[in-house]
């Protein structure tokens, strides 16, 4: 069977999905899976089906979907890795990123392909794979950058910056751990560019890779970026790891793409042929030391 990725026509959010009752049987892998407690294998059932359907919500360079097809860092790595697993079609549902967790576990679909990062409270609610991608952060802002904010700590300090963050995104996270007060949330990462563009944002935070790519491919938007910046909270560097996220009973099948992912992961240039199109570099490539459990655990010193 050839590989073939395919969008879903339907984008639904999780609070749609939660009021029209759909909470299982949705997704390509029977809804629940594992989880719905009558002992179902879902890798089995995903290799039965040669489908796999993933949530993503149109972050890039990770992914998104362009002249009708997917694209991105993390849909290159699943193209392959699932595959390898005898699952040759990926079909994707987009949906705002707060969504990603509750449609997941709402059987919407199988796995999540955004570069997601890898908390503790996210760990409370869905399985995590091996860490795939490192990341920084940088602020988005007016070109000549007026306020000259270099990172978090400055909007603090400013006191007077607009700040745009990413419902439920990390950088959503570090604002209010730092007391920055009243941060603007943005659906996706679109509006956020657009929050800055059109002056309702002084900055947008988000991690640089992210911001670097918009910025490059919007070069009329009236907008820069910030240096990539590693944030300090308390004066822990907080490290930024994202993963391929599972609901927590698919064991069988976060195994099997662990084994899969470390192949990839474990050698430089497999990693860069998959994700270096995207502008990822080996300075991405997670250190092989570094596990999702200390991450779930909140372990960063």
């Amino acid at each position: 069977m050839s590989k073939r990725t395919t969008k879903s026509r339907i984008a639904l959010t999780a609070t749609a999905l939660l009021s029209a009752g759909l909470l299982a049987g949705c997704a390509s892998g029977g809804g629940g899976g594992e989880a719905s407690g009558g002992g179902e294998d879902t890798l089995a059932k995903l290799q039965d089906a040669g489908k796999i359907t993933v949530g993503i919500a149109d972050e890039r360079p990770y992914s998104w979907v362009e002249d009708g097809e997917p694209t991105g860092a993390t849909i290159a790595m699943h193209e392959q890795i699932f595959s390898e697993l005898g699952i040759d079609e990926v079909e994707v549902v987009e949906v705002d990123w707060n969504s990603l967790i509750p449609g997941l576990n709402a059987g919407r679909f199988d796995a999540i392909s955004a570069g997601m990062s890898i908390l503790p409270e996210r760990c409370e609610q869905a399985a995590f794979s091996d860490p795939e991608i490192m990341y920084t952060t940088a602020l988005m802002v007016p070109e000549g950058n007026p306020k000259k904010l270099t990172d978090l700590d400055s909007v603090k300090e400013a006191g007077d910056v607009k700040l745009a963050v990413l419902s439920g995104g990390i950088e959503a996270g570090y604002a209010e751990k730092l007391g920055i007060s009243n941060p603007q949330s943005v659906a996706n990462a679109q509006d956020g560019m657009d929050a800055v563009a059109n002056g309702r944002a002084d900055a947008f935070a988000m991690t640089a890779i992210s911001l670097n790519w918009m910025a490059d491919n919007a070069p009329d938007a009236g907008v820069e970026t910030t240096d990539a910046f590693v944030q300090e909270i308390d004066g822990v560097a907080q490290i930024g790891a994202g993963s391929t996220v599972f609901r927590k009973a698919d064991t069988k099948l976060l195994d099997a793409y662990n084994e899969a992912l470390g192949e990839i992961t474990a050698d430089e240039q497999s990693y860069l042929d998959l994700v270096g199109d995207f502008g990822f570099t080996a300075e991405n490539l997670p250190p092989a030391d570094l596990t999702t459990e200390q991450l779930c655990a909140g372990d960063l010193g």
